[in-house]
């Protein structure tokens, strides 16, 4: 029996709401735990957080994405013994890794504590997280193999269940620990996190055994256990690498940043405010409208491994312009937008006067939005060390601007710094890309085109928001009103000069196909 088909645009949708739904339960809950924690309560719980995502790094990470992309090969060759010899495979490297974490995090739980968080009272939830580790592994590898089958609702209602399950256990909890100090108001919201992840490990599962029952993938396999195996970690393990190398680079760029601005003449306390601007207002506001750009890269590896695994080159070229093309119109449009409005943005979201990182910020997002549809190409395209040399470069390219070059400009070195880095980074993808699948390079429709729609609808809604809109409706109401007319003129101008039209749109919504033939199961 063949499975059904969705298209790109389909499964980055599905996966685009359920990210918007968890985004505002999300921030319900922080509001919810601000108010039962306090200040410092947060804070302790904040201190558990990284160990939780180190944990997911290293065990989960780099095994979502091989086998998202392991099983829409397998899938495309009609091999559906082998799609489920690499869930079953993955499971075990997953699980065990993650009984390993459990086990050190739950024995050296105090040594941790104490060494790294200075802070005794973390030592009860860090065992508790232990927990959690199994499940999460186990879970992601299903959630994978869903993704290499662009059958995205599953997930994505896994995505919003879990926090559900974590309000939930919290609401439940609360009132019968909060009031017996920190330590054990904080280890509630850590059983919050296990609760959520067995819940829905139990719920991804039924679904797989579910779907499996209903397509009848009963296929005897063509690779033995120890080549599907040497298939999975040869992919895996880079990923896993990139992802957990990124991580620690990142933490320590967050470290360094605050030190080298007091280098520049700032005290402690103006060091941490300006970090906390661009790190916990800025970056988040221009990385917002990447929801479904993220959930397209996703969808991407699967789609590109399908073609690539049937020969449909010319399938697979179309699709990466499309979205690369998606990626540019989506990225220029924001900038356009922070570009024409950085202090109004600023004042009325955070009531901070953030407007000139915004204007630096914003020309940096027709670069940041394309680099997250490489990143789902490569990874498609199987090129995951290529990435972890170019994650590698950037971030030397990061830490040395922070180390030298903060101290002599302050904070803007270290936003021109990311910038050049960012720069570098897609020039290497877009060079590889090109050579992998010798993608047309359409810098007209990409960039030229987009980039006068943009200036055009900025400069006039900047003067209409500004001297009429604003001062009529006040900031807010009035500068959603500007945006939106930005917004609405600028995807009229790209529909207007031919950089999207209406067969680009038809062609994108059809993801590569594979023949009957080789489709079918046997």
């Amino acid at each position: 029996m063949a499975m059904r088909r969705k298209s790109i645009v389909a499964s980055a949708l599905i996966l685009t709401a359920a990210g918007i739904i968890t985004r505002l339960l999300g921030f319900v809950y922080r509001i919810y735990m601000s108010n039962i924690l306090g200040a410092e309560g947060m804070g302790l719980y904040q201190l558990i957080m990284p160990v939780y995502a180190l944990a997911w790094s290293i065990a989960c990470s780099g095994f979502n994405t091989a086998i998202s992309k392991l099983v829409a090969a397998e899938r495309a060759r009609g091999e559906y013994g082998n799609m489920g010899r690499i869930l079953k495979q993955s499971i075990l490297v997953t699980t065990s890794i993650g009984l390993a974490l459990s086990a050190a995090l739950y024995f050296f739980a105090a040594p941790v504590a104490d060494l790294f968080f200075k802070d005794q009272r973390a030592t009860l939830s860090l065992r508790i997280l232990a927990a959690a580790f199994p499940f999460m592994a186990a879970g992601t590898c299903i959630r994978g193999f869903f993704f290499g089958l662009q059958e995205t609702m599953v997930p994505a209602i896994n995505q919003v269940l879990e926090q559900c399950v974590r309000m939930v256990v919290i609401y439940i909890l609360a009132g019968m620990f909060i009031h017996r100090g920190l330590e054990y108001a904080c280890a509630v919201a850590v059983i919050g996190i296990v609760c959520e992840e067995i819940v829905s490990f139990i719920y991804i599962l039924v679904s797989y055994r579910i779907f499996k029952s209903k397509n009848k993938l009963t296929k005897r396999p063509t690779l033995n256990a120890g080549a599907c195996l040497s298939m999975i970690m040869a992919m895996a393990i880079p990923l896993t690498a990139n992802r957990v190398t990124g991580s620690l680079l990142a933490t320590f760029e967050n470290i360094l940043i605050p030190q080298r601005l007091q280098a520049y003449g700032m005290t402690s306390s103006q060091a941490m405010s300006v970090f906390g601007q661009i790190s916990g207002m800025a970056m988040p506001l221009i990385y917002f409208p990447t929801a479904l750009l993220t959930s397209l890269s996703v969808t991407l590896v699967p789609a590109v491994s399908e073609a690539a695994a049937i020969g449909r080159l010319g399938a697979m070229r179309q699709t990466v312009s499309k979205s690369v093309l998606f990626a540019a119109v989506a990225g220029i449009g924001a900038a356009g937008m922070f570009l024409a409005f950085p202090n109004e943005l600023g004042i009325a979201i955070y009531n901070q006067p953030i407007g000139d990182m915004l204007l630096i910020l914003g020309v940096m997002c027709p670069f940041l939005y394309i680099q997250i549809i490489f990143s789902g190409v490569l990874n498609g395209l199987g090129h995951q060390v290529f990435i972890f040399k170019v994650s590698l470069v950037t971030s030397l390219i990061n830490i040395l601007v922070i180390y030298f070059l903060v101290p002599l400009r302050g904070i803007n070195a270290f936003i021109l710094g990311w910038f050049f880095s960012l720069i570098v980074g897609c020039a290497f993808e877009i060079k590889k890309i090109y050579e992998s699948i010798n993608i047309t390079l359409d810098f007209s429709n990409w960039m030229l085109k987009p980039a006068l729609s943009a200036a055009v609808s900025g400069i006039l809604m900047n003067y209409v928001g500004t001297k009429k809109l604003i001062p009529l409706f006040g900031l807010k109401l009035g500068l959603v009103i500007s945006v939106g007319g930005l917004l609405a003129i600028y995807c009229i101008l790209v529909y207007v000069t031919g950089a999207i039209s209406k067969e680009d749109l038809g062609r994108f919504r059809k993801k590569p196909q594979a023949s009957k033939q080789t489709a079918a199961p046997a």
